[in-house]
């Protein structure tokens, strides 16, 4: 068996779990992609196939899970991420942060693996400190429409220290704020391929509320960068990883437009229950603790992100745009 350090990246074929993928097969490591392609595309992954060092699994980790071999490290990326999916398949989205974490802790701890799990923003729900720390409960509602979602995460937050605490597992928790870039779904209902998509199409931007929300936006490259460094450290409490650069919903509408040399035309919709009217990670411990800040700035990212876009969303006789997302 080769000597190479092994990883299991749950969610391998999703967005960021894919670019975790080639970071780590960078890095020198063998690594197992595991997805049950719910959310998932192998498009994300299809140029690692064939290599010695990568492997895909297809299977549901909140089922059951089995690696043979030496495991060394552990990477739970495997939950919907967006309100499209989400509010469309709650009960596998609180699943994959109950049993599966708890089939994955349970698959660390006989491999002697230490664990990162990826918790999101969202445990801070709609949030009344601003911006946000790792040491604020959060506002949330457990039985509203994204309760899913958030509750998900803060029990898989709490199923770790527990582990961490109880049997002395090595464990990580990155706290994910609004993350974009290449390989993220055209339709997964987020602000940003919402907005790239509509202006691609030539329609009104759909803005919830009255655009005042704020959002603060990571490109890709710089999250995966924060995760690495999170997952060799020595911490084991919550980290906050995002770009503290906010901007609200109605100016990142503005920038949409400016990029694509489109005329800003919104089309309000009412804001959907419990959506958080403010989103900003204090990075306070990212960069005492991980020496870490982001280093790509969003009209960079955008223009990165926009490429991506230009080549996935494909045009149809009728000359219309046709965003559906492309699978095995």
């Amino acid at each position: 068996m080769s000597d190479k350090k092994r990883i299991l990246i749950t969610g391998g074929a999703g967005f960021l779990g894919s670019h975790l993928c080639d970071r780590f097969l960078a890095e020198g490591y063998h690594v197992i992609a595991m997805d049950n392609l719910i959310t998932g595309d192998l498009a994300n992954i299809e140029h690692l196939f064939g290599r010695e060092d990568f492997e895909f699994h297809h299977a549901d980790v909140s089922k059951f899970v089995f690696v043979p071999g030496k495991l060394d490290y552990i990477l739970h990326f495997a939950s919907p991420a967006s309100p499209i999916d989400y509010l469309k398949i709650p009960i596998q989205t609180l699943k994959v942060g109950s049993l599966g974490t708890h089939n994955l802790l349970g698959l660390a701890r006989v491999k002697g693996a230490r664990m990162l799990i990826a918790s999101t923003s969202e445990v801070y729900g709609d949030p009344e400190v601003h911006p946000q720390v790792e040491e604020y409960f959060g506002n949330v509602n457990p039985v509203g429409p994204r309760g899913c979602y958030d509750e998900a995460k803060r029990f898989q937050e709490a199923i770790t220290m527990a582990y961490h605490n109880h049997h002395g597992l090595e464990t990580r928790i990155v706290r994910i704020f609004n993350t974009y870039g290449p390989r993220m779904r055209l339709n997964d209902g987020r602000v940003l391929p919402a907005f790239l998509s509509q202006a691609l199409r030539g329609e009104n931007l759909t803005v919830f509320g009255d655009g005042s929300q704020t959002r603060s936006f990571c490109y890709v490259d710089d999250l995966v960068e924060g995760i690495y460094r999170l997952l060799l450290s020595d911490y084991a409490l919550p980290v906050n990883v995002g770009n503290p650069d906010e901007i609200t919903i109605k100016e990142f509408g503005e920038e949409i437009a400016k990029l694509m040399n489109v005329e800003f035309k919104p089309t309000y919709q009412e804001l959907p229950q419990n959506d958080p009217m403010k989103r900003k990670p204090d990075i306070s411990k990212a960069r005492e603790i991980l020496g870490w800040e982001p280093k790509v700035d969003r009209a960079e990212g955008l223009r990165r992100t926009l490429e991506y876009f230009k080549q996935h969303v494909q045009t149809t006789p009728s000359g219309q745009v046709d965003n559906t997302p492309r699978s095995f």
